[in-house]
């Protein structure tokens, strides 16, 4: 049930959309890279400082994002595509709009109950929520970081997986249509 992607109409997302996606596709993917191995590369280089400062990034692009996304409406799916996939690729989108407003939000909130500033990029400190160390809401945004973090990373890797398949296996235009 393959068609070949000459024979579609490329419809393509608009250019802003086009590059709300790759620039905060690049920070969610160094930060995700950072988070899960910055311990490792610590003697070498710290990421925190440039992961906290770029997390809070993805949470303001992420929202400027979202506000654009109600601007425009988006290209349709594909004939190649079924109610199924249409159904998965909807929740994976909805999950991942969701974990870039919330693994930000509970870093920028762990970070908070931290004696050290958040710095962006060493330019100015963004401001703390009113958190102490050890409090329960410290450690939760803590643990649910970490857990949506992990989280994030797997959709990550199914949106790549979903959209080389769509490339190089179905050959329609998916991925195409996004950059």
């Amino acid at each position: 049930m393959a068609s070949g992607a000459a024979s579609e109409d490329l419809l393509r997302y608009n250019s802003v959309a086009r590059a709300f996606h790759a620039v905060i596709a690049v920070m969610v993917i160094f930060n995700v890279v950072s988070g899960i191995g910055g311990e490792a590369i610590e003697d070498i280089w710290n990421p925190f400082p440039v992961h906290k400062a770029t997390g809070i990034l993805i949470l303001l692009l992420s929202l400027a994002r979202i506000g654009w996304r109600f601007t425009w409406t988006t290209p349709e799916w594909p004939a190649t595509m079924g109610n199924l996939q249409r159904l998965v690729a909807k929740v994976t989108h909805g999950a991942l709009y969701v974990l870039m407003l919330v693994v930000p939000l509970t870093g920028w909130i762990m970070s908070s109950a931290s004696k050290w500033p958040i710095s962006m990029y060493g330019l100015f400190d963004w401001p703390k929520f009113a958190v102490v160390k050890d409090s329960p809401l410290a450690e939760a945004a803590g643990e649910s970081h970490e857990v949506l973090g992990f989280l994030m990373a797997g959709l990550v890797v199914l949106h790549v997986a979903a959209a080389l398949h769509h490339h190089f296996v179905i050959k329609d235009n998916i991925l195409r249509r996004m950059f």
